[in-house]
């Protein structure tokens, strides 16, 4: 765990509309959940690139 007050917070806009806050370092990849693991074709998929228009500046 990072000492306290050591996380940079980016706000990023969810899926519902919603701002919510993320870490700095996935502010520009979304980081789905198990159900959301493996691609259409079956490949591991580790992350997904978020859209630049939902990082709220």
């Amino acid at each position: 765990m990072g000492k306290t007050g050591s996380i940079e917070w980016a706000k990023v806009k969810g899926r519902k509309g919603r701002t919510i806050k993320v870490p700095k370092s996935r502010e520009a990849k979304a980081h789905p959940g198990p159900a959301q693991r493996y691609s259409s074709s079956g490949a591991k998929r580790r992350f997904l690139h978020r859209s630049p228009k939902s990082i709220v500046k």
